[in-house]
């Protein structure tokens, strides 16, 4: 007897577990909250690794339609100190090619059946019905019971509560989004000091960080080691405010690095910084299970999509390969979750305190020096 699966979360993790299980002929269905899948941009440009995003997309059976989204070039990366000077100037090698979050997530829901996706379903809340099945209630009133209910729904999962009491803590540091839009005609020294593919420019408790993505697009990271009261203080409803008040913190800098910030063609957008503990981990429960942020959320440091479909992959190949022991595919893709999650959540805190310790932008210059 074939299991349906209903997935909380249109994510890429979500999404690539509902690919590898259509491949296997498991039926599935994904209610996301977004209304649409246009609804709002995705983020920037990924890294896709060989080890886990690229061997997830192998299982889903996307490995081409991969392959057709890549930003070539857009792996190299270098790094600047205030002045634009160059410390650091190393061209992508192609093991690690980059690709925009929105192009990848496309090729995912176009690679399923339509209806596959219910869009517009909120979720209110779930509850435990016993031996296995779960019922979901929607802020629109509706209701569904599952058969295996997965948690693919972000740092603020609202499935996490049937597993775990862990919840997202703030880390102490904040990054501010924002865009620059035909950069190498408006803002030549900027695109220039940018590069073809990644920069940084780093202190210690302070940073920004740029990626060039296609059509002249220089996307930005501002970071701050600020407590969260700090950011509170500052109007994000009024772009020219916040991104002045941002930029105050790098007075002194150069204007091409700077622009960066002041000549924002999007409102600046806070991202808080938050992570679940280190090792984050639940007593095997019938019938549900999460993956990505909602089971491992970590300081971002380039894996966590790629853990997210790794987790889509390896739970849909253990949920085909156990048809009539789901409890078992459970528990073994957990195993391995668990511990590969904790290792990434260690290095993930690492790499935060080699970009903005007291060794900054050295101590990560260093350590990318020597992955050569």
């Amino acid at each position: 007897m074939t299991t349906s699966v209903t997935i909380v979360g249109a994510g890429l993790g979500g999404l690539t577990l509902a690919r590898v299980l259509h491949v296997h002929g498991i039926p599935v269905t994904i209610y996301e909250a977004e209304p649409s899948p246009h609804a709002r941009t995705q983020g920037g440009q990924l890294d896709v690794h060989e080890h886990d995003g690229q061997r997830a997309l192998a299982a889903a059976g996307l490995t081409d339609a991969f392959r057709a989204i890549v930003h070539e070039g857009g792996d190299a990366t270098r790094a600047l100190d205030r002045n634009g000077d160059v410390l650091l100037d190393q061209p992508g090698d192609g093991r690690r090619p980059e690709v925009l979050r929105g192009d990848l997530r496309r090729i995912l829901i176009n690679s399923l059946p339509a209806g596959t996706v219910r869009w517009g379903r909120k979720l209110a809340g779930a509850e435990s019905l016993g031996a296995g099945r779960h019922q979901l209630t929607f802020t629109d009133g509706s209701a569904v019971e599952t058969e295996l209910l997965v948690g693919a729904d972000g740092a603020w999962s609202k499935v996490r509560p049937l597993l775990s009491d862990a919840e997202p803590a703030y880390l102490g540091v904040s990054y501010v989004e924002t865009y620059l839009h035909d950069a190498d005609r408006r803002f030549p020294a900027t695109a220039a000091a940018v590069g073809a593919g990644g920069m940084f420019a780093l202190e210690p408790s302070k940073g920004i960080t740029a990626h060039r993505e296609p059509a002249g697009v220089l996307h930005t990271y501002v970071q701050l080691m600020r407590p969260a009261a700090w950011f509170a203080k500052i109007d994000f409803n009024n772009a020219a405010t916040a991104k002045a008040r941002i930029a105050a913190e790098f007075d002194g800098w150069t204007s091409a690095l700077t622009t960066l910030i002041t000549d924002s063609d999007t409102a600046p957008v806070l991202r808080a910084i938050n992570a679940l503990p280190v090792g984050h981990r639940w007593d095997r429960t019938p019938g549900v299970t999460l993956l990505g942020d909602a089971a491992h959320l970590s300081p971002p440091a380039g894996d966590g999509a790629n853990l997210a479909m790794l987790d889509g992959a390896e739970l849909g190949e253990a949920i085909a390969a156990r048809p009539g022991d789901i409890e078992n595919a459970l528990t073994i893709y957990e195993a391995a979750m668990f511990s590969r999650s904790e290792t990434a959540a260690i290095d993930a805190h690492r790499v935060l305190d080699l970009c903005l310790g007291e060794r900054a932008p050295f101590s990560l210059i260093d350590f990318l020096s020597a992955a050569l």
